[in-house]
C-alpha cells in the first residue's frame, strides 16, 4: 500500500506541476504580448515625434527652397523667350 500511495502522490504532484507550468507559460505569453504592445506604442510615439520635429525643423527651409525653384523656372522661361 505504501508503494501505491507514494506513486499516487507522485502522479498528483506531477499533474499539479504540469498545470502550474501551463499557467506560468500562459502568464509569460500574456506579459510578452503586453510588453510587445507597449514597445510598439513607444516606437509609434517616437516615430510621430520625430516626424513632427523634422517637419518643424524643415518647414522654413522648404519654403526658402521653393522660392529659388520658382525663380529658376522664371529664369528658364525668360531665356527660352530670347
Amino acid at each position: 500500500m505504501t508503494y501505491k500511495s507514494i506513486a499516487a502522490s507522485l502522479l498528483a504532484l506531477s499533474l499539479i506541476t504540469l498545470v502550474g507550468c501551463e499557467q506560468a507559460e500562459k502568464s509569460a505569453q500574456q506579459l510578452l504580448g503586453k510588453a510587445a504592445e507597449n514597445a510598439k506604442q513607444a516606437i509609434d510615439d517616437t516615430h510621430k515625434a520625430a516626424e513632427q520635429a523634422i517637419s518643424d525643423a524643415t518647414q522654413g527651409l522648404i519654403s526658402k527652397q521653393e522660392k529659388p525653384a520658382d525663380e529658376a523656372k522664371e529664369a528658364t522661361s525668360s531665356s527660352q523667350e530670347i
